[in-house]
């Protein structure tokens, strides 16, 4: 069973930088190797809905973002340590969340497409 386990969080002050990183171990039940996957990032705030944040399609590192992050967030990935990172830059306050990792078939950021998700971090911003 693929596990994917994050880290990373933290509390920075308002305009500061974090570096999230999500790593995969096991093997996905479907047989297919992790570069078939698309790893993506979503985040819950309290009292709101998870959104999703950005993707990365393992096949071809082809990457998403959601538009309140572009410019801000950039995520990459190294194959060889199975990791997935998510540098957020620019921080504020509405980005305080839960971040999770999870790994599925789509870059649509639909939460249902998801079948592996990581427990999450915690990300505070203090203004």
């Amino acid at each position: 069973q693929l596990q994917l386990v994050e880290s990373g969080g933290g509390e920075v002050q308002f305009g500061g930088s974090l570096r999230l990183s999500c790593a995969a171990s096991g093997f996905p039940a479907s047989g297919f190797p992790l570069n078939y996957y698309v790893f993506c990032w979503f985040r819950q705030a309290p009292g709101k809905e998870r959104e999703g944040v950005s993707c990365i399609k393992s096949s071809d590192d082809s990457t998403y973002y959601a538009e309140f992050v572009k410019g801000r967030f950039t995520i990459s990935r190294d194959n060889a340590k199975k990791t997935v990172y998510l540098q957020m830059n620019s921080l504020g306050p509405e980005d305080s969340a839960i971040y999770y990792c999870a790994a599925g078939w789509s870059s649509t950021m639909l939460e249902p497409l998801y079948e592996y998700w990581g427990q999450g971090t915690q990300v505070t911003v203090s203004s």
